[in-house]
């Protein structure tokens, strides 16, 4: 599930990307690229030139820090690449003075081909020069402590260059998270040091490289293979997620299919079924259901009586109490439900699986299988209590709509035989401090392309 949520992390990260910026993100990096170009300018002005390299090893330095900068391997919402193997020439090598400038123009050129083909929206151009700070750091330590001709004895200067690069990377990557869409600081941090971890190997790899660079520039050729061999993976990469993406997309199409079928079956039942999705939403946050499991939960809630599909419509709408014989044809419906879904597999077949057991008692009187306790998926138990407050306080033809405190206090009283208590606390918060609204058809279908719907209104009464 972990990987589900970082499949569709990426997919979002690829659509942002075509899109146009915002007014507060381009207010964001449009200010830190005009504040990292005056930094840039005064530091090419006012420190001293003491290497001389040859203009065509500067060029090709640039040429190949642009090339290193397409291999991308992403994840989660952004993607890291292998620039380091390149910085630290450039940084060993070129005129100190101007080695910000010249990895913000190979930046900016990396970018140019996305650009012009749509994958990047013409507002982003900005962004490599605003993400550039990381090579500010390294050339004020080694301006400070010495740029000479590089040689082994420097490796605890540039490891100290090394260290003030992550500290201009980190420092930017956490403004820009305040400033911008504030992920919470521990996942920022993990991330971070994931990735700080493949910095440090890549940049002794391009510490040695750039050493004997200084005394046989066409060495830096050596970089090349390593690199075809990174980007080899880097595509293999992104194709597998585009793969991943495309499934999750057939997944969501058979999702609002069968929601539409529901819905043209039995608006009732359709119009229940939303208002489950928006109660499990809640639940789920109140819960801390992490973020992989949520996506499942929310199908599952959705179609929870999706095999309802198969049961006679006499039965379903008969306005008076059903006999034994037909609840016991109503009961099949969790098993046409997982029928239904096991036929498409995949997610959806693990949805199913939920979709089975939402009628499952705590205390094992429940049906099909007659499961108890914590042998019922987390799921079914939340989607079983939303389902069941959701009927009580819905007008049915045989019965008035209860109050939400009757159908809170019918849920209190079978917490521990009927329900989890643990589900039904959580159910009892989220309704108390705002029910949430019944999710119109188009809400549900932004649900299912990936987006929020909405999730409370104020307190209920």
């Amino acid at each position: 599930m972990a990987l589900m949520l970082a499949e569709q992390l990426v997919g979002e990260a690829r659509e942002r990307r075509r899109r146009r910026m915002d007014a507060r993100e381009r207010t964001v990096d449009g200010a830190s690229a005009a504040a990292f170009l005056l930094v840039a300018l005064v530091l090419a002005l006012a420190l001293p030139v003491e290497r001389h390299p040859d203009l065509a090893l500067v060029a090709g330095l640039v040429v190949g820090y642009a090339i290193v900068s397409r291999v991308r391997f992403e994840f989660g919402e952004a993607y890291v690449s292998p620039e380091e193997l390149v910085f630290l020439p450039i940084l060993l090598l070129a005129p100190l003075p101007y080695v910000p400038v010249l990895v913000a123009t190979a930046a900016l050129a990396s970018t140019l081909p996305d650009l012009s083909s749509g994958n990047w929206h013409h507002h982003r151009w900005i962004t490599p020069i605003s993400d550039s700070w990381f090579s500010i750091g390294p050339v004020l330590v080694l301006a400070a402590l010495g740029s000479g001709t590089p040689t082994v004895v420097d490796a605890p200067l540039y490891a100290a260059a090394f260290g003030a690069q992550l500290a201009g990377d980190c420092g930017w990557a956490f403004i820009r998270n305040r400033l911008l869409n504030p992920i919470p600081f521990r996942e920022l941090c993990t991330n971070y040091l994931a990735t700080a971890r493949v910095a440090a190997v890549l940049s002794s790899i391009g510490f040695v490289i750039g050493l004997v660079g200084a005394q046989e520039p066409l060495a830096l050729l050596t970089i090349g293979p390593l690199v075809w061999l990174l980007d080899v993976f880097a595509r293999d990469r992104q194709e597998r997620y585009a793969a991943a993406l495309e499934l999750h997309r057939a997944y969501r199409g058979t999702v609002m299919l069968l929601s539409d079928v529901v819905e043209f079956e039995d608006p009732y039942t359709a119009h229940h079924s939303r208002s489950v999705v928006d109660l499990v939403q809640g639940i789920a946050e109140e819960l801390g259901v992490p973020q992989g499991d949520r996506q499942e939960l929310e199908f599952a809630a959705l179609l929870h009586d999706v095999g309802k599909i198969a049961i006679p419509k006499e039965i379903l709408n008969k306005p008076a109490k059903l006999t034994e014989q037909e609840f016991e044809i109503v009961k099949t419906h969790t098993i046409e439900g997982q029928f239904m879904l096991d036929r498409v597999g995949g997610l959806l077949g693990r949805v199913g699986e939920i979709v089975r057991s939402c009628h499952e008692r705590w205390d094992g009187n429940g049906y099909p299988d007659g499961l108890a306790g914590e042998e019922i998926p987390v799921a079914a138990r939340v989607v079983f209590a939303c389902d069941a407050y959701s009927a009580m306080t819905t007008d049915r033809v045989y019965r008035p709509a209860m109050s939400t405190d009757a159908a809170l206090d019918e849920l209190r009283v079978n917490a521990g035989t009927q329900f989890d208590p643990d589900v039904v606390s959580a159910l009892t918060k989220v309704v108390e401090d705002g029910e949430p609204v019944i999710a119109p058809v188009e809400s549900v279908r932004a649900l299912l392309a990936g987006m929020k719907v909405p999730q409370r209104l104020g307190a209920a009464s």
